[in-house]
């Protein structure tokens, strides 16, 4: 599992193949430690995403970091993925049997746990690969913490924010609208493409039209329309999409559009790890 590279000042180290954090012996990753990797955090989260779908998105976060190491590592970058934080921080989706979730006060600390062990030992080359809306504020305050104390700045990819801005170069402006949403793309064609024997292309559903609240149409998570004026509403999955699909057409989502994304998100990912070291050593 090991391969020989040359340094750039004639010297040769030993750098292993292995990406997955826990998967290192504790000599490999002594050594590797010593050689400052750019290390991944990824983070999802356990929740509807459609009945046609896993409900660990995490598992998406989590093999999308993974390429992005690989595809890192390629290029001479030493880079590992953090074991992955499987649950998210608790949002509108507390209505769903089986799902898992952190309070926001909860995933602060577990992030700030697990920041302190890496910065403890130096480990600072640290990127956040995110995979759910539930996680950003606490990713933020947390982060923010960590660059008052420290004047350290840890960047985080939002996969699927990235991933709505990709969708009409791939489908085309009227396509990636009607396919966008909350259990279609872009997560669901990513995780057609990764894990196609998980899907269930038998239960894709049809969209659904906006349920009402108070006499008032939903436009979102926890958001209805009152004279088109947004009004923000405490409300949870199942008043706003009981089947866990809001906003797009499941229909629409296909592996072809999940590879594309993959490849474009992957490569996105290898060029902020780039940036993150030369901004530290310009």
């Amino acid at each position: 599992m090991l391969a020989e590279m040359d340094n750039g000042v004639g010297a040769v180290v030993q750098k292993s193949r292995k990406v997955r954090f826990g998967e290192l012996t504790g000599g490999e990753a002594r050594a590797i430690a010593a050689r400052k990797p750019v290390i991944l955090l990824p983070l999802g989260s356990h929740e509807d995403q459609g009945p046609h779908a896993p409900m660990g998105d995490y598992l998406s976060a989590e093999r999308m970091a993974e390429r992005i190491a690989e595809r890192a590592g390629q290029e001479g970058i030493e880079t590992l993925v953090a074991p992955v934080l499987p649950f998210g921080g608790a949002d509108y989706f507390g209505t769903m049997p089986g799902g898992i979730a952190l309070s926001q006060a909860t995933l602060r600390a577990v992030l700030k746990d697990m920041f302190d062990c890496l910065l403890r030992h130096d480990l600072t080359r640290l990127i956040v690969i995110n995979g759910h809306g539930g996680n950003v504020q606490a990713i933020h305050e947390t982060t923010l913490e960590i660059y008052r104390a420290r004047k350290l700045l840890i960047p985080s990819l939002y996969l699927w924010r990235v991933g709505y801005g990709l969708l009409p170069g791939i489908l085309g402006a009227e396509t990636a609208q009607r396919a966008a949403g909350h259990g279609a793309d872009p997560l669901t064609s990513v995780a057609m493409h990764l894990f196609p024997e998980l899907m269930r292309p038998d239960l894709v559903p049809e969209p659904m039209t906006p349920p009402e609240v108070m006499g008032m149409r939903v436009s979102g998570f926890g958001t209805a329309k009152l004279e088109g004026a947004e009004i923000a509403l405490p409300i949870e999955l199942d008043q706003i999409a009981p089947n866990g699909v809001w906003g797009g057409d499941p229909r629409l989502s296909s592996a072809t559009t999940g590879a594309a994304l993959v490849e474009q998100l992957t490569a996105i990912g290898v060029r902020l790890i780039r940036q993150r070291i030369e901004t530290e050593q310009a």
